[in-house]
């Protein structure tokens, strides 16, 4: 099944910039944490943001820190993605995630289907 709905993905140039929306049909917000991963063709997942379900704190990888900003706006169950300075090791499925908000121990049950990202040089 599809829980939640990426988009926004494309290819860009080096230091372009991209949104990707993820939304939750159907859907409202309680306390769930909502996060984005990402993989690169044979590369293991790799864990890019992360926002709790009150979007009062976030998380960032070190690899994305200062480039990326995550939003969430619960009343739409959408969550957002901004990224900025975009470079080519950025090239990866992006996936949106969620689960219970347990603040850094949550586990993230759900899960898109994945945007393709492709950043040339």
């Amino acid at each position: 099944q599809v829980h939640l709905v990426e988009s926004g993905g494309g290819l860009v140039q080096a230091g372009g910039s991209l949104r990707l929306p993820c939304a939750a049909p159907g859907r409202t917000f309680r306390r769930y944490a909502m996060a984005w991963f990402r993989q690169a063709p044979g590369k293991e997942r790799e864990f890019v943001s992360a926002i709790t379900w009150s979007g009062g704190r976030t998380n960032y990888g070190d690899s994305v820190k200062g480039r990326f900003t995550i939003s969430r706006e619960s009343a739409k169950n959408t969550v957002y993605l901004q990224m900025n300075s975009l470079k080519p090791e950025d090239t990866a499925v992006y996936y949106c995630a969620a689960g219970v908000d347990t603040g850094p121990s949550t586990r993230y049950s759900y899960w898109g289907q994945g945007t393709q990202v492709t950043v040339s040089s």
